[in-house]
């Protein structure tokens, strides 16, 4: 009989210190929702001419370039697109070769790092153009 009383309270002991491992904490999120940035960026561009802008994104997450204004006609046809920087230029991972006022790139960034945007002539500036582009990232 003490053997049979031994082994019960044995394993009340063993299922209570399991119980009181346990705390009614929620645990913190591993990914943290991400600081969401708007950049805005404005040049112009000339014949056979290309303009790129770098940005750093601060952690994964979308990134969304919304060509916002082409000036003198927002009808014009451009080159617009979305890359990695790599210290020297822009690898292009999305790109618009026909990209007018309100085109739109979206893309996801894995990991923190360096991303650019570039704009360019396309065979259809015969003077200047100016534009805004905006860029939201994490």
């Amino acid at each position: 009989m003490l053997r049979v009383w031994t082994t019960r309270l044995l394993l009340v002991a063993l299922v209570g210190g399991a119980v009181a491992g346990c705390d009614d904490e929620t645990p913190t999120s591993p990914n943290p929702t991400p600081i969401v940035v708007t950049e805005t960026f404005t040049g112009s561009i000339g014949q056979n001419d290309a303009q790129t802008h770098q940005f750093s994104a601060g952690s994964s997450g979308a990134v969304v370039a919304t060509l916002r204004s082409l000036v003198p006609d927002n009808a014009l046809v451009v080159g617009f697109s979305l890359g990695n920087w790599n210290g020297t230029a822009c690898q292009i991972v999305l790109a618009n070769d026909e990209a007018t006022a309100g085109a739109i790139l979206n893309g996801t960034v894995s990991a923190a790092g360096n991303l650019c945007l570039r704009v360019h002539d396309v065979g259809n500036i015969t003077n200047r153009a100016a534009y805004t582009v905006e860029v939201v990232h994490p």
